[in-house]
């Protein structure tokens, strides 16, 4: 197959192959194809580097939101750790002034040796289980920081619950010591007659004395024995104004004769407290107290508790 072409400038006419066309074109194309590539490469670079630009740009405000969150997570862990070091330096503190004070009270208290121990940290053990075991054959690393404030709070707990049973049992041995009926129920006088047979003072004949009197000054102190509730307080038949204590454990005391009577039933009263003053009211022939003990409702000698040392 051939082609005719025609030149408009000259009007000659030229015949071509279909092999020579073909080749013209192909070497027309080679000419312009470096100039295409080239822009089109130009273009596509400029796309590349747009879209390079974007990814960085991503990236460092994604790098930059991350630094800002690790820069919180760093001002929330050190808030933390300030606080959790105080909290150690609290408990510390805690545990200085609970085994300071335990030692005092077991010492004060005169509590046998070894019972309370606020000097040695709290015993522990137990048998090894397999993980362990398995634990043991790692190299030894030394305990975290929440472990030791975990150790010490446990120590407090320890602490607290020793003192607790000492402070309950201080309060009881207390409470017994200041029950305990011992003494006399004057400051200033003298024991002026004792319990049973005796002459009576006014009818002159031989009977029975169920206290023991104590002669003083008129209106001087009369004090109670031990601690306790007083339970009467007013005038009674050959008493006089009279004032009757229960102590616990079924002991009461009664003191006789007053001349006047200073607490009132329901009163709480402490060894040694004043409970009313010396006089001769009642049957009496002068000043004195008339003293009594009952141990569970009986009338008991109160020589043996006048002679007592209290605790």
């Amino acid at each position: 197959m051939r082609f005719i072409i025609v030149d408009n400038r000259t009007g000659r006419a030229r015949s071509i192959g279909a092999n020579g066309l073909v080749l013209g074109l192909a070497f027309a194309g080679l000419v312009a194809l470096p100039p295409t590539t080239g822009f089109l490469g130009y273009q596509f670079g400029v796309h590349d580097a747009e879209m390079n630009q974007e990814v960085i740009l991503s990236w460092r405000s994604t790098l930059r939101e991350q630094s800002d969150q690790i820069d919180d997570l760093q001002e929330v862990a050190q808030d933390n750790l300030d606080a959790a070091s105080l909290e150690l330096a609290r408990l510390q503190a805690r545990v200085v002034r609970l085994e300071a004070l335990g030692q005092r009270l077991t010492e004060v208290g005169d509590l046998q040796e070894g019972e309370f121990d606020f000097v040695n940290p709290p015993a522990l053990g137990g048998p090894l289980t397999s993980e362990d075991m398995v634990d043991a054959d790692v190299a030894y690393q030394p305990p975290s920081y929440m472990d030791e404030l975990s150790q010490l709070a446990a120590r407090v707990i320890d602490r607290e619950q020793q003192l607790g049973v000492l402070e309950r049992l201080l309060v009881d041995r207390q409470m017994l010591d200041n029950t305990f009926v011992a003494g006399r129920p004057v400051i200033k006088g003298y024991q002026s007659s004792d319990y049973g047979w005796r002459t009576d003072p006014i009818s002159g004949r031989r009977a029975w004395h169920n206290g023991v009197d104590f002669a003083g000054k008129a209106g001087s102190d009369v004090v109670s024995v031990a601690a306790g509730v007083v339970v009467y307080a007013s005038p009674r038949y050959g008493y006089g104004n009279m004032v009757e204590v229960y102590h616990g454990g079924g002991y009461s005391t009664r003191y006789g004769h007053h001349d006047k009577i200073l607490v009132k039933p329901g009163d709480i009263v402490k060894r040694g407290q004043v409970v009313g003053t010396m006089g001769s009211s009642g049957r009496s022939t002068g000043p004195h107290v008339h003293f009594e003990v009952f141990k569970n409702g009986r009338i008991v000698d109160p020589s043996s508790y006048v002679r007592r040392v209290s605790r």
